[in-house]
């Protein structure tokens, strides 16, 4: 089966050269679909640079639109059986590829969560956003009567296929609760494996913040109710 790789991107020119080359030695991937949303910090310019070699594929969002904007627009660009979307700061290690995709390639499941809750190794650093996502996994789990431990995380592996007759609409990081609303609505097959996990604080320049999860709920609301 053939791996594409999304990328969202915005004002990350310390660590998208890194993040690419991470990806690229796992040997696993057939192409990088990096999405810049709009950033104006020199990513772009050096995106300009890597586009076309090893694999990857750049494409430019005009103005920032928001991270799920990013994500549909690679999904809709990505070529492979199989769609991995992948974080450009850092948190996310590349080497648990080959965990993540082991019970797809096993015809086990149709969706990989790699779970920062299972028991791998983790930076420990903030608390709060530890218990906020708890706390939205645990209302994902009593809407949709499932036993996630963690349905915020980056690393969301799944077939082509799942995203057949789906329609996603998010543009913001309401795209993690969107897409595990409307997996798990269509009984798709999920499994979550153990990531190891290294947390920017925001100093570090994390985005995420708490209006953020604000809007999760509600997504994990609506999407229960309508399609």
């Amino acid at each position: 089966m053939k791996l594409s790789v999304i990328i969202p991107v915005y004002n990350e020119v310390e660590s998208i050269q890194v993040i690419l080359q991470r990806v690229q030695a796992t040997k696993l991937v057939h192409e990088i679909v990096v999405v810049d949303d709009g950033s104006k910090d020199g990513t772009r310019d050096v995106l300009k640079e890597l586009d076309g070699k090893n694999g990857v594929r750049v494409i430019l969002h005009e103005k920032n639109k928001g991270k799920g904007a990013a994500v549909r627009t690679g999904m809709a660009a990505a070529i492979g059986d199989v769609l991995l979307i992948q974080d450009a700061d850092l948190e996310y290690d590349p080497r648990d590829y080959g965990q993540l995709l082991e019970p797809i390639h096993e015809g086990l499941a149709d969706v990989v969560y790699g779970s920062r809750f299972l028991g791998r190794a983790h930076r420990v650093t903030m608390f709060w956003h530890l218990v906020a996502n708890q706390m939205l996994t645990l209302m994902t789990n009593i809407l949709y009567n499932t036993i996630l431990t963690d349905m915020e995380t980056g690393y969301k592996v799944f077939r082509r296929e799942v995203l057949n007759g789906m329609v996603l609409h998010a543009n913001s990081f309401d795209f993690e609760p969107e897409f595990t609303a409307k997996i798990l609505k269509r009984k798709f097959r999920i499994f979550e494996v153990p990531i190891t996990f290294n947390p920017r604080d925001y100093t570090q320049g994390k985005k995420i913040k708490l209006h953020d999860a604000f809007e999760a709920v509600w997504t994990l609301i609506k999407y229960r109710f309508v399609e």
